[in-house]
């Protein structure tokens, strides 16, 4: 009986973990870290504010954008990629959920999915959310985002 239970909460938990969606490939948890990265690499920095095993929107960004080949790619040369999430099931252990609320609270976040573009800096560069356009619509909005920025700075 006790082996059946161990199994079935094993198959449970990995099937909860299999299932959420996540960003966790190329995505860091920890802003300070990335903020430093993108300073010393000249990217910038894509801070994606989600809920991401309860909020339909930021599933369809992360399946239809993020997840994708193309903008896997184009953050590699271009983005730092950091995940702000608000789980409802998952667990964020306490620092990385209270670094989450923070800077939650630093750009005023309201809803889900909100998406932060900020300079090399750190500074806010625009926020946005899900855009129709998949990936390669994406990629042309950011790439866009960040040449109009450089050229504003004279860092063309």
């Amino acid at each position: 009986m006790k082996r059946a239970l161990v199994a079935l909460f094993v198959i449970c938990f990995s099937t909860t973990l299999l299932s959420a969606p996540s960003n966790s490939d190329n995505w860091s948890t920890d802003i300070q870290s990335a903020l430093k990265e993108a300073k010393s690499s000249g990217k910038y920095v894509l801070m994606d504010f989600t809920g991401s095993d309860w909020c339909g929107w930021c599933i369809k960004l992360n399946k239809e954008v993020f997840k994708q080949d193309a903008f896997i790619k184009f953050a590699e040369k271009n983005l730092v990629l950091v995940e702000l999430d608000f789980p409802k099931k998952k667990k964020v252990d306490p620092a990385t959920k209270k670094q989450n609320e923070h800077w939650m609270n630093i750009f005023g976040v309201k809803g889900f999915p909100t998406v932060m573009l900020c300079d090399p800096d750190g500074r806010p560069v625009q926020r946005f959310g899900y855009r129709k356009g998949g990936a390669q619509g994406y990629i042309d909005f950011l790439a866009d985002l960040i040449a109009k920025d450089k050229q504003m700075l004279g860092n063309s």
